[in-house]
């Protein structure tokens, strides 16, 4: 299947911890970073997702949010991947900010030229995506 998220994430569930409503599954990326995603407990049931189970985590760039610098901030997001910016393509408006992580995973984010140069980004500053459990889309690879 080919998808139109910019930012796809290969790993394992780590947990999957149920709630009335919703299910909070902690992944293991092959870097060593972890996701916290939140979907909801009929999708967890249906997914199969228990400790081991392979997936794959979707992203819409959009859903990317960019924190500049090396200071820490309090943030309610659940995902805070650190990383240097690769690459600023400008637009008319809007901008994708490229972040590579330390393993080289490159994740992308759309922001407005404004927050470009109001954080000064450009390859090699030092940035976090930010990103929000509800924001993430999982999948599992199909059993054959």
């Amino acid at each position: 299947m080919k998808i139109s998220a910019r930012n796809r994430f290969h790993g394992t569930v780590v947990a999957c911890t149920s709630g009335a409503i919703n299910a909070e599954v902690v992944i293991a990326l092959a870097g060593g970073e972890r996701l916290v995603a939140v979907v909801s407990c009929a999708a967890a049931r249906e997914l199969g997702l228990v400790a081991g189970r392979e997936v794959i985590a979707l992203v819409k760039a959009p859903w990317v949010t960019v924190l500049a610098g090396q200071g820490a901030a309090k943030l309610s997001a659940r995902n805070c991947l650190a990383g240097r910016v690769r690459a600023v393509e400008g637009g008319a408006v809007n901008a994708q900010v490229s972040i590579e992580l330390a393993d080289g995973t490159v994740v992308c984010a759309v922001v407005t030229r404004a927050a470009v140069a109001e954080l000064g980004l450009r390859p090699c500053v030092e940035a976090k995506a930010v990103i929000n459990a509800s924001d993430i889309v999982l999948g599992v690879p199909n059993r054959t």
